[in-house]
């Protein structure tokens, strides 16, 4: 459907966006995640035509566009931003807008709009102006002017980023479906992880104005390119090794000193990122774990205990820190505090081991 090739674009000396190749397969949703600032707006507007690459092209369905089909190519396409973009008008003529831009007749505009504003649960706000719609209800108002012209590609914007979490979580289930139901093209931006496994086929990481990996969730997830999207995917254990022994899938890798297992088929010798996700470690009282299946078993201080909505992040000294999520009633039944020796226990397939 569509295409990125050498793609630069520069904000006067500063290189904003950098992307060799990127491609985007019809009936896909495709998430776009990374900080802020790594260049996914920047991004998103590239590929809405809004603003110009300093070099390289975008293919629309197999062709380069230039700047004379840039009118016809917009036609294609719906952006729905962070922030609804709304008339002084009712609901039902904001939805009507771009049906009546493409001259369709005014009972099919009407049928049209009735029917998203029903899929998306507005039917009832027909004609109640924007001006007095809650955010959710705006946004949901922007969702459905956008796909009621059935564009080719639509283009999101972190719109669900001003939200408040029940409202939000409410669009994000009722646009999973739709978009599985529509089998609509889709290039969706977030800084949200969640967001991304919830709505995307595959995800693309962007990290330092550059594309990092682009794959399934899952295998970005589990399977990250470098320590950078490793940190960002939410490995927080990420430390220097090298692997010793290698045996029947099973790798030894020393860490200062400490011999840590994981599983695999690396080298004895390769310098390596041991990489782990902190709600893959489990947490017993120093003298109180019991037997288990799981191969690494450490011990260490708490370093620091920091609390996180209905969990605390625990970071335990092992010789390096290793961080563990544990719930608040673990945490007040084992008497968590700063300071007291806990042991750490993770299995050897829960680690991940990146090249260095």
């Amino acid at each position: 459907m569509l295409e990125v090739r050498d793609l630069l674009i520069c904000y006067g000396k500063h290189t904003a966006l950098e992307i060799e190749h990127l491609a985007i397969a019809p009936g896909e949703v495709l998430a776009i995640i990374g900080p802020n600032g790594a260049g996914k707006t920047t991004l998103l507007l590239a590929l809405a035509r809004l603003i110009r690459p300093a070099r390289g092209e975008i293919r629309f369905r197999g062709r380069p566009l230039t700047a004379r089909d840039d009118r016809e190519y917009r036609r294609h396409l719906a952006l729905v931003l962070q922030e609804p973009l709304l008339l002084s008008a009712s609901v039902f003529e904001n939805v009507a807008l771009g049906l009546r831009f493409r001259g369709l007749p005014k009972a099919e505009v009407a049928r049209r709009v009735d029917e998203w504003l029903a899929r998306l649960g507005i039917g009832h706000l027909r004609d109640r102006p924007a001006a007095h719609l809650s955010g959710g209800e705006a946004q949901r108002v922007s969702l459905a002017r956008a796909l009621a012209i059935g564009p080719d590609l639509l283009l999101l914007d972190e719109p669900f980023g001003a939200l408040d979490p029940p409202t939000r979580s409410g669009l994000l289930e009722d646009l999973q479906l739709l978009l599985a139901e529509t089998g609509q093209t889709t290039v969706f931006v977030t800084h949200d992880l969640d967001e991304a496994l919830m709505l995307g086929d595959r995800v693309a990481v962007l990290l330092g104005s550059r594309l990092r990996q682009v794959g399934p969730p899952e295998q970005v997830f589990a399977e990250p390119a470098d320590p950078e999207v490793a940190a960002f995917v939410g490995m927080e254990t990420i430390v220097a090794g090298r692997v010793v022994a290698c045996q029947d899938g099973r790798v030894v890798v020393d860490v200062n000193g400490l011999h840590l297992e994981t599983v695999g088929e690396v080298l004895p010798g390769r310098a390596v990122f041991f990489c782990l996700r902190p709600e893959d470690v489990t947490l017993w009282p120093k003298e109180g774990a019991p037997a288990s299946s799981a191969r690494n078993r450490l011990s260490g201080p708490i370093r620091r205990l920091m609390p996180q909505g209905p969990l605390f992040r625990v970071v335990v000294d092992c010789g390096f820190p290793l961080t563990a999520l544990v719930t608040r009633a673990s945490a007040q039944e084992m008497n968590l505090v700063e300071g007291i020796e806990v042991t750490a226990s993770f299995k050897a397939t829960a680690a991940r081991l990146i090249p260095r």
